[in-house]
């Protein structure tokens, strides 16, 4: 999980201008240098008793599911702008929002490899460790960012790549964190009022969408005669 977070991070930033890449290089390596603080205080005990919180685990099991959904939304806006004529103005500040989105995951996995060395690396100083991790992610993201767009020149290639390791992130994801277990247990009986008001919600929708159908395509052959 953590060397595929860490991938698509990186793969998400061959589609990003050079300043752009420089800009979140930076915001990790400060989180690097703050964050060295909160980490001397967590022992493996705690974050063993972490892992070990269903609670918890289905809350990142979420958190995972949105970032993973925000990443293959970018996926599917990018391959739509490739083979699109005209864009409308909205469509292209959502390209741009999504493109923006550096994921939310990289930073409790930058914080896990810190919290890690400060275990491994013992009698050597907190804040030089911290230091050294940040300068080491200073030159890590903008080298790995060249040579994965230097060995992948292909856009194409690249965004196929970023959508089949973010669906395998989230099938890992709720394997690592729900752990077999779900948020809510199954029943015997069928409750006959929810299974009408879903019957209902898919009724209005259908009828809805195809109502919405009907305007538009009048619309579009009105204007074409």
């Amino acid at each position: 999980m953590i060397i595929l977070v860490c991938f698509n991070f990186v793969l998400k930033q061959t589609y990003r201008k050079a300043w752009m890449v420089g800009a979140i290089t930076v915001v990790c390596a400060l989180f690097m240098v703050f964050s060295w603080q909160f980490a001397i205080e967590q022992s493996k005990t705690q974050l063993q008793d972490w892992l070990n919180n269903q609670h918890l685990m289905l809350d990142v099991a979420v958190v995972l599911s949105i970032e993973v959904i925000i990443q293959i939304s970018y996926c599917i806006m990018s391959v739509h702008l490739m083979n699109s004529g005209k864009l409308k103005m909205r469509t292209l500040i959502a390209y741009r929002l999504l493109r923006w989105f550096p994921g939310i995951l990289v930073f409790p996995v930058l914080f896990h490899i810190e919290t890690m060395c400060m275990f491994w690396l013992t009698g050597i100083d907190f804040a030089i460790i911290a230091y050294a991790l940040a300068a080491g992610i200073a030159v890590l993201i903008p080298v790995l960012t060249w040579s994965i767009k230097w060995l992948i020149p292909e856009k194409e290639l690249r965004l196929e790549i970023f959508f089949l390791t973010n669906a395998l992130v989230a099938l890992l994801g709720i394997i690592a964190t729900v752990n077999g277990r779900t948020a809510v247990d199954g029943v015997s009986e069928v409750n006959i009022d929810s299974l009408l008001g879903f019957a209902a919600l898919l009724v209005c929708g259908g009828i809805s969408g195809f109502v919405y159908y009907r305007i538009k395509f009048w619309k579009y052959s009105s204007c074409s005669k």
